[in-house]
């Protein structure tokens, strides 16, 4: 469990300090499959998920 928020924290933290869209959803993917290989997912799948999350975060859906 602590993995996770771990995961968690750290991607917020980093998409934070992002200028643009291709930062976020880059940086997106990157954590998201660093997270889903540090808690055993599929990193393939984290990095989808991320991207959306970077996405959805420059877009103003869930940041802002």
């Amino acid at each position: 469990m602590h993995k996770k928020f771990i995961a968690l924290a750290l991607a917020a933290i980093v998409l934070a300090g992002c200028d643009t869209l291709g930062e976020s959803i880059g940086l997106g993917a990157g954590i998201g499959a660093a997270g889903a290989a540090l808690v055993g997912g599929d990193p393939v799948t984290g990095a989808v998920v991320g991207a959306g999350a970077g996405y959805a975060c420059d877009a103003g859906y869930i940041c802002n």
